[in-house]
């Protein structure tokens, strides 16, 4: 499967806010991040350094989603905590993790475990556009900024 035509899925996902359905997104843009887990060090960074630039999003029309393994109470848990601006979707049975092939063999402890690799997508209308793998979250949310600006003035 190659990432590049990956269809956004007519479906209720369970999340923060209730549910999402993906291909029901009412802005021109939308930012899909997946990440491993709910607080820890590198997601919280990843989420809240999304959160912080929620405003700047909004104003060009974007929506930001996370989705990983965790259950809904987990991201309702780390959202409180973490004073979240946008919604986490839960994956439980990696439906999404599965069609975005963002499960990878990873290295823990010398142990070969599955878990997500760190992933962005942009989709404009319902379209990808451009994707990130191997994402390190440290200032990811500013490059994925900056990037969509570009895009949008392409």
């Amino acid at each position: 499967m190659t990432t590049e035509n990956i269809q956004l899925p007519n479906k209720a996902f369970p999340a923060t806010q209730g549910e999402i359905n993906l291909s029901e997104i009412s802005t021109d843009w939308l930012i899909i991040y997946f990440y491993p887990k709910d607080s820890t060090p590198g997601c919280t960074t990843q989420a809240v350094g999304f959160s912080c630039l929620k405003d700047q999003f909004d104003a060009i029309n974007t929506t930001i989603i996370g989705i990983s393994r965790d259950s809904v109470k987990a991201h309702q848990n780390f959202t409180e905590k973490q004073a979240l601006t946008i919604d986490l979707i839960s994956d439980k049975e990696e439906e999404l993790c599965q069609l975005f092939d963002v499960i990878k063999e990873k290295n823990m402890y010398g142990k070969k475990v599955m878990g997500i690799e760190r992933s962005t997508f942009i989709f404009h209308k319902g379209q990808l556009v451009k994707s990130y793998r191997k994402v390190k979250a440290a200032g990811h949310a500013e490059q994925v900024l900056e990037d969509l600006k570009a895009l949008q003035s392409a």
